[in-house]
């Protein structure tokens, strides 16, 4: 159906779409373009509609007054919703010029009335009259758009309004597919509650700025702004170059060589864990897979030894600088001159320093290589623990004592979650 057709489709339909209640207002004239300014004292930078406005006055669409303000509250007549159209956009004609009684062609917006009438974006009542004073409705301005843009609804008119708005009830019967289609190029814009389209109430100046707007960007003749009151509109998808894990947080880790793992208090043993359990965001997103590796190394610690990571070894293979540790470890175990070695590093690791104390103290010098974390040598530290009758060695408990807490924030670049 052309759109003349559907703008003369009947009656009724022709009423409801050209009329509405309300005091006329006086007309504000457009600005000249070399008078026009993007900053208006009354549109803050926060208010809901600043970017809307600011990109329409810019391109000359709306301008403001002479004292500096947009007055963004104030209602949209007829006549000024259609200078603002035919400012915005440019259409071919659709059908021939009407002479409405009440425009006379010395009228301001004399051009901007047939133009919007010709390309069918607006239409008159019975009796060739346009009425140019009267406020228009929120519903008027998108059946217009929708009408002189050739927007139809993909799927169900009322799936549509129904989905989105608490009010579609108000929308009057001639409208809704208009209103559905509308909805579907993402044109309605409702402050403050989105789902709440308030059709029949008077248009404001910085509504009337947004459904435009909106009506360019669907289009193609405007880049989308980003806002919470567009109805429909899907946010950016953000793609993070990072994912970032706060300091503070705790890592599970387990060693699975070992029940328990001696060290001699002064001494650095090399030591890989691996990751218990995921660690996930709160929705369930893997960020570190469990069975990745840690790599560090046991460290004297005040009273004891501590396990300080180093890097963070990804199913994948990538690596990643993780600076984390374990509380400090206390708990002790005394090995005696005459004690059986091989009862003392059954089911253990020992660090190499560890291992020769042993070795020296119970005389024991074949301690199986493979019991050994490591480091130096063990046949060039026994010398140090020769003569000993005792030597108190700290003990691990790999399943308590070597959970990790990050020291400082775990930055995960891009894919390198849910190995």
């Amino acid at each position: 159906m052309s759109s003349f057709n559907r703008w003369q489709s009947g009656t009724a339909a022709f009423l409801a779409l050209s009329t509405i209640a309300g005091a006329s207002a006086p007309m504000v004239m457009m600005m000249p373009a070399q008078a026009q300014t993007t900053s208006f004292s009354d549109v803050s930078s926060s208010y809901w509609a600043a970017s809307f406005i600011r990109e329409l006055s810019e391109r000359d669409v709306i301008a403001g007054f002479p004292d500096g303000t947009f007055r963004p509250d104030e209602p949209v007549t007829r006549a000024q919703f259609a200078a603002m159209i035919r400012k915005a956009f440019s259409r071919s004609q659709e059908r021939s010029a009407v002479n409405f009684v009440d425009v006379s062609q010395s009228y301001w917006a004399y051009s901007a009335i047939q133009e919007a009438y010709t390309t069918g974006f607006l239409a008159g009542y019975p009796g060739n009259v346009f009425r140019p004073n009267q406020n228009i409705p929120r519903v008027q301005v998108l059946v217009s758009l929708a009408n002189g843009l050739d927007y139809s609804v993909s799927t169900e008119v009322e799936t549509v309004l129904q989905q989105y708005y608490t009010d579609a009830a108000e929308v009057p019967s001639y409208a809704r597919s208009s209103v559905a289609a509308a909805t579907d190029k993402q044109i309605v814009v409702n402050y403050p509650n989105i789902r709440l389209l308030n059709p029949n109430e008077v248009a404001t100046r910085a509504e009337v700025a947004a459904f435009i707007y909106q009506a360019l960007v669907s289009s193609g003749q405007a880049t989308a702004i980003t806002s919470p009151y567009v109805v429909g509109q899907r946010p950016p998808v953000q793609t993070p170059t990072q994912v970032r894990i706060p300091s503070g947080t705790t890592i599970p880790v387990k060693y699975g060589e070992a029940e328990r793992i001696l060290v001699t208090p002064d001494e650095t043993a090399p030591l890989t864990l691996t990751v218990a359990q995921n660690i996930t965001t709160s929705q369930g997103t893997v960020l570190i897979p469990s069975g990745s590796r840690v790599v560090g190394e046991l460290r004297p610690a005040e009273g004891g030894s501590q396990f300080v990571a180093r890097e963070l070894v990804l199913a994948s293979g990538q690596r990643i600088q993780l600076n984390a540790s374990s509380e400090v470890i206390t708990t002790t175990e005394e090995v005696r001159k005459g004690a059986s070695a091989g009862t003392i590093v059954k089911d253990a690791a020992l660090g190499a320093a560890a291992a020769a104390a042993v070795a020296a103290v119970t005389g024991d010098r074949a301690i199986a290589t493979e019991e050994v974390l490591g480091g130096a040598g063990i046949g060039g530290l026994i010398g140090l623990f020769l003569g000993r009758d005792r030597v108190t060695l700290i003990r691990v408990d790999p399943d308590q004592d070597l959970n990790l807490t990050l020291n400082s924030d775990l930055v995960l670049p891009t894919g390198s979650t849910n190995q």
